[in-house]
């Protein structure tokens, strides 16, 4: 599988590795398989993570680069991620004036309540960069949110 990997991309990951192979000896904790991922800019889940081997506690499991590369080539072309459009089809659903515009309570209830949840400490500072302020009625445009969250996704 990582025979379908370009050769920037082979750089890019060799790279990424050795950022995380803390003892310069060619292997990586498992523990940080989904970090390396996403400083590859893959935006995999802790289940994706979870199912190519990634460790909930460190100095579980220790693998090497060529170990790794299948499992970015199998992240990589992965078509669960979502795309900007994806998340623009999902928020026009809570668009109930169909203006581009839905309650700022609404977005922080999805995003702590759905998918993947976060806790509120981990959310706020997200919506302070990305969302533009409430109007007087408690509503945010909410496609500028997505493109600021979304700028680095492909």
């Amino acid at each position: 599988m990582a025979a379908d990997l370009s050769a920037r991309d082979v750089e890019r990951v060799k790279f990424a590795f050795s950022i995380y192979d803390f003892e310069g000896n060619g292997t990586m904790d498992a523990f940080y398989i989904g970090d390396c991922l996403r400083a590859l800019n893959l935006n995999p889940t802790l289940a994706v993570i979870e199912k190519v081997g990634g460790k909930e506690k460190k100095k579980e499991k220790m693998i090497k680069v060529d170990d790794f590369m299948p499992i970015f080539a199998q992240v990589k072309k992965d078509k669960d991620a979502g795309s900007f459009e994806d998340f623009m089809e999902v928020l026009k659903l809570y668009d109930k004036s169909e203006n581009g515009t839905m309650m700022y309570a609404e977005l922080e209830h999805i995003l702590l309540s759905l998918g993947e949840r976060l806790e509120k400490t981990e959310l706020e500072p997200i919506l302070k960069e990305c969302c533009d302020p409430e109007d007087e009625d408690g509503f945010i445009p909410y496609e500028p949110f997505l493109v600021k969250l979304c700028k680095d996704i492909k």
